[in-house]
């Protein structure tokens, strides 16, 4: 056996809060150890880190609750993808179209509508950027788009059709400025098996990853009452979160655990990053409202049978909500807290380099990374949809 130790102290410093003003002072105990057992890394963090800050840059969404046909006045976004330039290019699944913007929020240009011809959508579930050209990925009609930044048709690439399911579990996801990866499916005589796909510029890598699986346990609940199925979720129970990254490495964790695995095709452990954080009890009240849905089902359907029959209630809040890689190689974990969730952000060695307050964002959307800024996607209190750019400030360093 092979081990190695390296401690890293950082000292006590003033640094600005995300999302607020005004300068705060945090202890100096962030601690960050890294060791080498069995030819695998762990990074082991304990402590404070680095308070960055969130910048708002612009929201881009309707003024009011009167409809006016304003270009801001989207239907449904499905996503956003930055350009190099800093453009946005919007996604609106109900209109079936791409609207862009710059950063000054005025709106440029419109390109897509309903169809199957070139340049037209029935789904546009996820965009992404990737070396010169905008990918689209319309699993409806089982092809990805390919647009200049002008909106003019460059081609298509052909997928597996008729894929269905949330936009934030369909969807591109980037490792790279030139790579991204997108779920599909492999069909042999033993069944259909889910996969991540590679895909850059020119078309399809030919790299695809095995997409992981959550070991057996209570993750749910599945109710069948003729003739249908219903399915609930444990609150507060564990689950699989994963994200690939470039060279066929993966990340993923179980959110009842901070402790996130990087490794090769699935299979082979090359670092693991740990975090030490307070646990967090499930109030009764929390327990109460997470089960509401399922307590109600049960009334309304006493015959129904379920598996489990009840939930068990977990020891503790899970730390992990998702887990996201931006194009620059960082990690970026969103850490659930009882005070309000944070996004803890770690480079490509696992050092956790800095913190933010995680900047609310509607059901099934996931934030996207530009040069410097985060987008995210929000609805207010009518559900109409707003995209927010933040300026990403890099404190303590």
């Amino acid at each position: 056996m092979i081990r190695l130790r390296v401690t890293i102290l950082i000292l006590t410093f003033t640094a600005f809060t995300g999302c607020e003003d005004g300068p705060r002072t945090i202890p100096g105990d962030l601690a960050i150890s890294v060791d080498t057992v069995g030819n695998i890394i762990h990074t082991n963090t304990t402590g404070t880190p680095p308070d960055w800050r969130l910048v708002p840059v612009v929201s881009i969404g309707p003024k009011s609750v009167a409809e006016t046909g304003a270009p801001e006045e989207f239907g449904r976004v499905n996503s956003v993808a930055m350009g190099p330039d800093g453009t946005l290019f919007v996604a609106d699944g109900f209109n079936r179209e791409v609207r862009v913007f710059g950063l000054d929020g005025v709106h440029q240009r419109t390109f897509g509508r309903n169809g199957e011809g070139p340049g037209e959508f029935r789904s546009p579930y996820s965009l992404a950027w990737v070396g010169d050209r905008l990918l689209t990925l319309d699993p409806n009609l089982g092809r990805i788009g390919e647009f200049s930044a002008e909106g003019e048709w460059l081609g298509q690439q052909r997928i597996e059709g008729s894929v269905s399911g949330p936009v934030g579990h369909i969807r591109f996801r980037p490792v790279s400025a030139d790579r991204v990866y997108r779920l599909g499916y492999t069909r042999d005589a033993t069944g259909v098996t889910s996969v991540l796909v590679g895909h850059d510029s020119r078309g399809e890598t030919g790299d695809t990853l095995s997409w992981l699986q959550a070991p057996p346990g209570s993750t749910g609940i599945l109710c069948t009452h003729d003739p249908l199925i219903t399915f609930f979720d444990i609150p507060f129970g564990s689950g699989l979160v994963q994200h690939p990254g470039a060279g066929g490495v993966q990340y993923s964790a179980m959110t009842d655990v901070y402790r996130i695995a990087i490794t090769r095709h699935g299979t082979d452990t090359l670092r693991i990053i740990e975090r030490g954080l307070p646990e967090e009890p499930i109030s009764d009240e929390e327990w109460t409202a997470g089960n509401r849905d399922f307590e109600e089902f049960l009334s309304e359907n006493p015959n129904a049978s379920c598996d489990p029959r009840r939930p068990s209630r977990p020891a503790r809040k899970p730390f992990i909500e998702d887990i996201f890689l931006a194009p620059d190689g960082t990690l970026w974990v969103e850490v659930i807290r009882t005070a309000g969730n944070r996004l803890e952000v770690f480079d490509p060695e696992g050092r956790l380099l800095g913190s933010v307050p995680a900047p609310p964002r509607k059901e099934d959307s996931v934030p996207v990374f530009g040069a410097g800024y985060l987008v995210t996607v929000r609805q207010d209190s009518l559900d109409l949809d707003h995209v927010d750019v933040w300026r990403i400030e890099r404190m303590g360093r």
